[in-house]
Parts: structure tokens; sequence; C-alpha cells
């Protein structure tokens, strides 16, 4: 398993179909997964430390965990099969439950727990971004500054 960083959420043209971004913390691969908006905005929101003034569904299930005295760990990206990538959520006793990715990242960036991914998924989706291609990581990271969660509701296409 390879840690990996959220470098944030986008909206892929002219699809507009929302990405998370993530990155080997160790290496130089980077892995796309596109998500819906709802799971965009929730990401969104937690790299940027938006607190609704209601819990949002991921804000509750890190409540309700906690809550029960659980504690979620590691998030490990397992999977890719047809084009669909799969996750765990890993707690403390050991317990482990199957989610979406885009939800694990939603509520790892919530608790504090680490994102993992296994390196057949990485192999597979990986992205290797040569050193000179730095400059388009630069202004990805440039849009993540600008962009707010509400660019992920529904409606017109952002750009």
């Amino acid at each position: 398993m390879r840690r990996l960083e959220v470098v944030g959420v986008r909206v892929e043209m002219p699809s507009n179909q929302p990405i998370v971004l993530l990155r080997e913390a160790e290496g130089e691969r980077y892995l796309p997964i596109w998500i819906g908006a709802p799971e965009a905005s929730a990401i969104a929101m937690a790299q940027q430390g938006v607190t609704p003034a209601r819990p949002m569904t991921h804000d509750l299930l890190r409540d309700v965990i906690a809550g029960l005295g659980a504690r979620l760990v590691e998030v490990h990206i397992t999977d890719l099969a047809d084009g669909v990538f799969y996750a765990l959520l890993v707690f403390d006793s050991g317990a482990q439950i199957s989610a979406r990715p885009s939800d694990g990242i939603a509520l790892a960036l919530r608790t504090g727990a680490a994102v993992l991914g296994t390196e057949e998924v990485l192999d597979e989706a990986g992205l290797a971004i040569p050193t000179e291609d730095e400059a388009e990581v630069e202004k990805f990271r440039e849009f993540l500054d600008q962009v707010s969660p509400e660019d992920f509701e529904q409606g017109e296409p952002t750009t």
C-alpha cells in the first residue's frame, strides 16, 4: 500500500465530470478518480475547512463513528474493475467496510485518516507526471485555490 495525498478536485472539461486527484506521498504518480458532484463538493469543503451550519452526510458519518467510540484509521483504495474504483474504510477495531473512494476520501479529510492505494491500482491507473509537466500540476493547484464547493452543484457547467 502506498500513502496518497489529496491534491484536490476539479471539473474535467468537456464532460463536466468532477475528478479528485491523488498523489503518491513518496513517488511521482498521480491517481485521478472521476466522482460525483456531491462528493466533489464534500471533498472541496473539507479541504477548505468549510463547516456547514448543519452536518452534511460525511460530517454526520464522522460524528456517528466518534459517537460509537470508533476511529477511522485508513481508507484503502483497493481495486479498479471495469472503470470503477473500490475502497475500504479501515477502523481501529480491525473492521473493514466497503465504500466508494470518493466517500472514503471525504471522510478521511474530516477524520485525519490516511488514504492509501494498492500498488496494483497505482500501476493500472496512476499517471507519472514528469518534472517538466509540473507546470500543469501547478495550474491545477491554482485552480483548486479558486474553486468552491458550490462549483460542483448541479446546474450550469463551470470552467
